[in-house]
């Protein structure tokens, strides 16, 4: 049985690595291709590779991204393994696709305050410099992801339709993205609720937003310590690159441990 399964993965990676994959288990030590994108006036995170994983430290409320790729990866699913280590209070885990600048799209798993062993699934859209941009969408709510134990979490945009899932269960979607004219019909609406009760709000600072139809993808978190692995995106516009161990034995066995995880 084990000999097929494993059979089957190396079949699984042929066919996708035709597809275009890109493929990053962390074990060659390096972030040379990662770049960090902060949230408003955050310090920089840290990020080290501890033990082939990627040791993610986000120490306050401010969301942190790592993003790997460019502004013409189009249609992809990107998905890894995610381990919380601890959190400070209300944090988030979070993967995010069509990154332009600091415009992207979003789903994160995140704390409710207040409320033991309660999280959300969230969907949002905005401007990582802006939060006052944001349009959200929520899911369930639930205890999603646990410490020190591994879930996988899994994202696919195809056009302006995006999906989301956590351990091979689907939270959200199909939803459609937002556009220009999503935001400027938000901005009206928050402008006209402002005035009914007296107040005056400036105009949303569009610049640089397009459709999210293109961008790079990303993984990150706030308020806590986490470890992540086996990042694999795959799509048309995904040059094919695998950072995945040198020998193939090695690739087969970080697979298999991911496999077995589950």
């Amino acid at each position: 049985m084990k000999l097929a399964i494993i059979g089957s993965i190396v079949l699984l990676f042929t066919l996708s690595a035709g597809a275009g994959t890109f493929l990053v288990d962390f074990d060659n030590g390096k972030l040379d291709e990662w770049k960090e994108l902060l949230m408003g006036d955050a310090l920089p995170g840290s990020w080290e590779i501890v033990d082939g994983e990627l040791h993610a430290v986000s120490p306050n409320g401010w969301t942190r991204l790592l993003t790997i790729g460019d502004e013409t990866w189009r249609d992809y699913t990107i998905e890894f393994d995610v381990k919380p280590l601890d959190n400070r209070g209300p944090s988030n885990i979070v993967v995010a696709a069509r990154i332009k600048g600091s415009w992207f799209v979003w789903c994160l798993i995140g704390d409710l305050p207040f409320v033991d062993n309660i999280s959300e699934v969230q969907f949002a859209a905005g401007n990582l410099q802006d939060p006052n941009t944001f349009l959200f969408s929520h899911s369930k709510r639930q205890r999603f992801l646990k410490l020190n134990e591994w879930s996988k979490l899994k994202l696919d945009v195809k056009e302006n339709i995006l999906n989301f899932w956590i351990n091979g269960r689907q939270f959200i979607g199909p939803i459609q993205l937002p556009d220009r004219h999503s935001f400027l019909r938000f901005d009206a609406l928050r402008k006209e609720h402002a005035a009914e009760q007296g107040r005056e709000l400036p105009a949303l600072q569009l610049n640089g937003l397009q459709d999210f139809l293109t961008g790079a993808a990303g993984l990150g978190l706030s308020n806590q310590t986490a470890r992540f692995d086996n990042v694999v995106i795959t799509g048309d516009s995904i040059p094919d690159r695998h950072t995945f161990s040198v020998t193939p034995r090695a690739k087969l066995a970080t697979m298999w441990g991911s496999l077995k995880r589950f």
